[in-house]
């Protein structure tokens, strides 16, 4: 049964609204879970996870730290349908998230919660809940969260009507994930730029798109930086890769024109 708290959360989100959620009403949501952050990504047809809104930079840094390593609980929630929780980052197995796990001390995020939106084949995205203190989620905060995944998911797949070819979307993506959204019906998201900038490396470097995207977080991971803050450099052109690229920023001649 959910609390009053939540209850009133989610009297305040309509299906019909879009997936956009009001800053207020996240923090509302994220107060009710007893949780510092919250943030909800969507599934692309390639199987990438894509950040919609985020409520506390805590959520946004950790978001980041997974789009840019690759892993994490959030992929795994995507991936296995199934929730992931994570009462203390820092209790994790080193074997199961290895790049995460190396950066972990240096994260605010100490508790993670992810919960899988979807019904049934279909996958949409990922609900996560991050807390600055580790700790457990307790019985009710659970049977909160999961009602609120359960809005939320309603709310994205109403956010776009669905296509026909949503039924096959993304199976060969990623073993295990099921159909997802095709990125051209989802709502603007926040990693855009990525998506640019991983086209213009695939131009520079002359190798495809998933190639490119894998530069891309290489170069991230070597300079301490996030991919987005990466990204933005090269689309920018202030960063430009090269199959040298050692994790220094090489700038782009003058006359760069792609």
């Amino acid at each position: 049964m959910i609390s009053d708290r939540m209850a009133d959360v989610l009297r305040q989100l309509h299906p019909e609204q879009g997936s956009e959620v009001a800053t207020d009403v996240a923090a509302a949501a994220a107060q009710a879970l007893g949780m510092d952050g919250l943030s909800v990504s969507l599934v692309t047809e390639a199987g990438h996870s894509e950040l919609l809104w985020y409520f506390d930079d805590t959520a946004r840094c950790f978001e980041d730290m997974q789009y840019t390593l690759g892993e994490g609980p959030g992929p795994d929630a995507v991936r296995t349908g199934a929730m992931v929780w994570v009462p203390d980052l820092d209790q994790a197995r080193a074997e199961r998230w290895p790049a995460l796990s190396m950066e972990a001390p240096d994260l605010q995020a100490r508790a993670v919660y992810c919960f899988p939106l979807g019904i049934g084949a279909i996958r949409v995205g990922v609900l996560t809940a991050v807390r600055r203190t580790p700790g457990p989620m307790s019985a009710q905060q659970a049977d909160d969260a999961i009602a609120l995944a359960a809005v939320l998911t309603a709310r994205c797949l109403n956010a776009e009507e669905l296509p026909a070819s949503t039924t096959g979307a993304g199976e060969d993506a990623d073993a295990g994930t099921g159909p997802a959204l095709p990125l051209d019906c989802l709502p603007q998201l926040l990693n855009a730029v990525v998506h640019q900038a991983t086209g213009m490396a695939s131009v520079q470097l002359s190798v495809p798109l998933p190639q490119a995207l894998l530069r891309l977080r290489g170069h991230a991971y070597s300079s301490g930086r996030s991919l987005t803050e990466v990204a933005q450099d090269v689309v920018d052109r202030c960063l430009r890769l090269t199959h040298q690229s050692n994790g220094s920023p090489t700038p782009p001649p003058a006359d760069d024109k792609d």
